[in-house]
């Protein structure tokens, strides 16, 4: 590897909507978010959790039963 033209790798912090957080190793200097990771996703938990933004989930099922869907 030629000096002086690799990026430095260093320690940088994630953190989830749910709270969680863990350290892993980047050549990103800043602090990355997501909104779901393995302590909350419901493959990894086995629990079903909707997240529902805007009442999309209930529009669509209104919708369904007006055009007789169900």
């Amino acid at each position: 590897m030629k000096p002086g033209i690799h990026p430095e790798y260093q320690e940088m912090t994630v953190t989830c909507a749910c709270g969680e957080t863990f350290k892993t190793r980047s050549t990103r200097k800043v602090i990355c978010t997501f909104e779901i990771c393995s302590a909350c996703h419901p493959f990894f938990t086995g629990k079903q959790k909707l997240v529902d933004t805007a009442g999309r989930v209930e529009s669509f099922q209104s919708a369904l039963w007006q055009e007789g869907g169900y």
